[in-house]
């Protein structure tokens, strides 16, 4: 047995998820009462997420809003989702400020999520890869992973880092 699979041993499946965009103009289109906030991000992210058989059991688009954001992430955190996802927030403007929020509320760092992802996108966008905030860590024994905004930012990170090891970090946040 790999020491990959020994690791994973023992860990559930299926697990449960949240999904939060943060994005002031998606969030004033759902306000507004539009149908299709064109999140094109957080659709990537349920389909990955229930393609690999977990189940999203929350979404929200929230403004880039510090209250907001907090709010946002509390009621996820009061649903019976195992683990979050956020979209957007992680870079560099004044109004990004999704890093600020999830850093005050996290228990537990995950360092070498962001470290991994920046590396990864390296790859995809060159140097342009230093932008990224994105983190990850645990608050209230429940994983969550900030990944910036972009579409194919969200894919990489479900597809290639997320996902693969999602059952082996939830087992250890769950120690």
């Amino acid at each position: 047995m790999s020491v990959p699979a020994k690791h994973k041993e023992g860990a559930r499946k299926h697990y449960k998820c949240a999904i939060l965009t943060i994005s002031t103009s998606k969030y004033w289109n759902k306000e507004k009462g539009e149908k299709d906030i064109s999140d094109l991000s957080g659709e990537i992210a349920k389909e990955l997420v229930t393609k690999n058989g977990h189940e999203v059991v929350y979404y929200d688009v929230l403004p880039d809003k510090e209250n907001k954001i907090y709010e946002g992430i509390t009621r996820a955190l009061n649903t019976d989702a195992d683990f979050i996802i956020t979209s957007g927030g992680t870079g560099l403007t004044k109004s990004d400020v999704t890093i600020e929020v999830v850093s005050k509320l996290r228990n537990k760092e995950m360092p070498g999520f962001g470290e991994l992802f920046r590396l990864k996108s390296y790859e995809e966008i060159g140097t342009a890869a230093v932008l990224s905030r994105a983190i990850a860590g645990v608050i209230n024994q429940k994983a969550i992973f900030c990944l910036p905004g972009s579409p194919d930012a969200v894919r990489l990170a479900l597809k290639e880092i997320i996902m693969p090891e999602i059952a082996h970090i939830m087992k250890h946040v769950g120690e």
